[in-house]
Formats: structure tokens, C-alpha cells, sequence
């Protein structure tokens, strides 16, 4: 497994990545995971739209939790624009967060069983087998426009450039 030199750290700990971390101007890797209803769901099942996909560790945290939130709040602001947010949270925990919080306008789905995204995209933290904080926008044709990996993971992405970007992606 491909090790990648991205330094992302936890409580100011250094974290190993796996996979390759995907670039802005690169064709969009399809992926794997699995749904609240444990059954595939794939980046191409959202293809012709904007994709922003919100990767957090666990939404079992704070920081993770207001991530989704935020998004959830955006997405009715977003024409065009499919968020998904991916962890590797076991899928009952999102289906149980989701109600919990009401977070019914973003596709919230795990990567728990293959990590096939988290290798893909570069995200897989190895020491915890969770993802790295961060964003990834997925033009209507397949291409990486923006990525951002979150350098310390208890930290907030920059929602608003990356909203910015899908805004402009989407007109």
C-alpha cells in the first residue's frame, strides 16, 4: 500500500496516509461504499452533477458532526450540487446520526467495509483506519476541481472556498 508524504496530524501527532491523494485537475477515481441501508453506492450514481464530498473521521465527534451540519444547511442553497459526506463510521451509526440531527439533504454514506475511497483519494488514515478531514469537489464531468486535506484533523475545512467553488462549478 502506497504511503503518501501529506502531513496530516492528530492533537499535533503525525498520521500516515495511504493511497494516493488525488489532485485538482485529475479524472475522478469511481468508488465504492456502502449506504445507511447497507447496500453500494458509488460516486458515479451522482454523475452530471457537481459532487462535493465531505470526508470525516467519525461523526461520532464534534468537529465532524458540525461539518455535516454545515452541509446539510448548504445543500438547500446549492443548485446542481450533490454533497455527500463519507467516514467510516458503520452504516446504522450514520442512519442513526442522520435522524438524530436531521440531516436529510446530503447523502451520508460509510466506507467502513473496503476503505475504497480513503485508498483511492489518499485519504485512508492508516494509524486509526478513519479518514482525514477534508474536501473534494467533482465537476459534472468527472474532474477533481478542488481538494483540500484538513493539515490538523480537529480543524474546520474551509467551507467557504470550497462552496465557492462548486457555486461557480454549478452556474
Amino acid at each position: 500500500m502506497k504511503r503518501n508524504s501529506n502531513v496530516v496530524t492528530v492533537v499535533g501527532n503525525p498520521v500516515t496516509l495511504l493511497g494516493k491523494i488525488v489532485k485538482t485537475g485529475n479524472h475522478a477515481k469511481n468508488f465504492i461504499a456502502t449506504g445507511q441501508d447497507f447496500k453500494p453506492v458509488m460516486l458515479s450514481d451522482f454523475q452530471g452533477k457537481v459532487r462535493i464530498i465531505s470526508s470525516v473521521p467519525s461523526l461520532d465527534t464534534d468537529v465532524c458532526a458540525q461539518q455535516t451540519r454545515r452541509f446539510n444547511l448548504e445543500a438547500s442553497k446549492l443548485n446542481n450540487v450533490h454533497i455527500i459526506t463519507i467516514s467510516c463510521d458503520f452504516p446504522t451509526a450514520l442512519k442513526r446520526f442522520c435522524a438524530a440531527e436531521g440531516i436529510d439533504k446530503i447523502t451520508v454514506i460509510s466506507d467502513h467495509k473496503e476503505t475504497d475511497f480513503g485508498i483511492k483519494y489518499g485519504f485512508l488514515i492508516e494509524e486509526f483506519r478513519q479518514l482525514a478531514r477534508g474536501i473534494v469537489i467533482i465537476d459534472q464531468y468527472d474532474m477533481v476541481k478542488y481538494v483540500e486535506i484538513v493539515k490538523e484533523i480537529a480543524d474546520q475545512p474551509n467551507y467557504d472556498k470550497a462552496i465557492s467553488v462548486a457555486k461557480k462549478l454549478a452556474s
